[in-house]
C-alpha cells in the first residue's frame, strides 16, 4: 500500500476542522502509486483525497503544483482542484509533511488499454496543452534530459545486479541523447507522468487527469512520446500501430503538431524511455523498507528503449498526420 505516513484519527479531526467540509467520515489509505501517501477521505461534504508529500516531492515546488491544478481546472481540463481552508490556504502541513485536499474524480483508470482509450488520451492530452499556454508559472524539468546524468550516476556502479552489461549500454545511449536532443520545440506546462492509471475513464470518455506532482516546463512533443511508451505498447512488449495512430491523430486534431515536432518523435521517445528506465532501476536498487509497493520492472523500458533505436521516423509508427 502506497502509504508512507500514517495519520491518527485526532490529527485528521483537527487538520481537516480547518476546513469546511464537516465532520470527517471515513479515510482510507489508497494503494496505488509511489511516490507520495494518498488517503480517500469522506466527510459530510463527499468524497476528497488527502496527499501528505513524501521526501521525494520537493516543498518548494508544491505551489507550482497547486496553482497549477487550480489554473487547469478553471480552464476547462478534469483534473483534481485544491481545496482552500477557511485561511484560503491549499497547502498545510499534517504529520510532518507538506498536505493538501484535492477534489475527488469519478472513474476508473484502464486496466487493458483498448484503442478508443488512446484516442481519448490524443484529445485530453492536447486540451492540456493548450490551457497550460495561459499558465504563468515555471516549472524546470528536473528529469528532463539535463537531469539524466545524475539518474544514470547514481545506479551505474550497480546497474549489473539488474542486468550484466546494462551500465555500459546506458551510458552509451545517455551520451548519445545528449549530444542530439533536439532545440528549439515548442514547449509549455506538460504533465511529464501521463501513465494509465493516471487516467480516468467513464463511458469511454476521459473523466479525469490526475497525479500533476511531475508537472514541469518542457517539450509538448516530449509529454505526447510518453504517451506513447505508456499507452502504446502490448503486455507482450510489441508496439500497436493502431494505438499510436489514434493518439498521435486525436492530439494533432486539437493541438497541430509541426514537422519538427513530427521528424523529433523517436528521438523523444528514446528519451522518454530512458529516463523511465533510469528512474526505475534507481527504485529497484533503494526499494524503500515498510512502503509495501512492489519496484516496477526497468527492464520493460530497456525493450521500449531498444525499439525506439530502430525507427527512422514517424511513419514507422504508422502516424501519417
Amino acid at each position: 500500500m502506497a502509504v508512507y505516513t500514517e495519520v491518527g484519527d485526532d490529527e485528521l479531526r483537527a487538520f481537516v476542522a480547518l476546513y469546511d467540509l464537516g465532520e470527517v467520515l471515513a479515510c482510507k489509505g489508497i494503494a496505488e502509486g509511489v511516490e507520495n501517501s494518498n488517503y480517500l477521505l469522506t466527510t459530510e461534504r463527499g468524497n476528497f483525497i488527502l496527499t501528505l508529500y513524501e521526501k521525494r516531492v520537493a516543498p518548494e515546488d508544491l505551489p507550482f503544483f497547486i496553482a497549477l491544478m487550480d489554473h487547469l481546472a478553471h480552464q476547462g481540463v478534469p483534473c483534481p482542484t485544491p481545496v482552500r481552508a477557511r485561511d484560503g490556504e491549499a497547502l498545510r502541513q499534517l504529520c510532518g509533511r507538506p498536505a493538501a485536499i484535492v477534489t475527488f474524480l469519478t472513474g476508473m483508470w484502464p486496466r487493458r488499454i483498448e484503442p478508443f482509450h488512446c484516442a481519448g488520451l490524443g484529445s485530453a492530452l492536447a486540451a492540456l496543452h493548450r490551457a497550460g499556454g495561459s499558465f504563468a508559472g515555471r516549472r524546470t524539468n528536473s528529469l528532463g534530459v539535463t537531469g539524466w546524468r545524475r539518474l544514470y550516476e547514481a545506479s551505474a556502479a550497480r546497474a549489473g545486479e539488474l542486468q550484466q552489461g546494462l551500465a555500459a549500454e546506458l551510458g552509451d545511449e545517455l551520451a548519445f541523447l545528449e549530444a542530439s536532443w533536439p532545440q528549439g520545440l515548442p514547449s509549455g506546462v506538460i504533465h511529464a507522468d501521463l501513465f494509465p492509471d493516471n487516467v480516468f475513464f467513464r463511458d469511454r470518455e476521459v473523466s479525469g487527469l490526475i497525479d500533476f506532482y511531475f508537472a514541469c516546463s518542457d517539450f509538448l512533443a516530449y509529454d505526447l512520446a510518453i504517451c506513447l511508451n505508456a499507452w502504446c505498447f502490448e503486455p507482450d512488449g510489441s508496439f500497436n500501430v493502431t494505438k499510436a495512430r489514434l493518439l498521435v491523430r486525436q492530439y494533432h486534431a486539437a493541438r497541430p503538431l509541426n514537422a519538427t515536432e513530427l521528424a523529433a518523435l523517436p528521438l523523444l521517445a528514446r528519451g522518454s524511455a530512458l529516463r523511465f528506465l533510469m528512474t526505475r532501476l534507481y527504485d529497484w536498487l533503494n526499494q524503500t523498507a515498510g512502503a509495501l509497493v512492489r519496484p516496477k520492472d526497468p527492464l520493460e523500458y530497456l525493450k521500449k528503449l531498444r525499439f525506439h533505436r530502430g525507427i527512422s521516423g514517424p511513419a514507422a509508427y504508422g502516424i501519417d498526420v
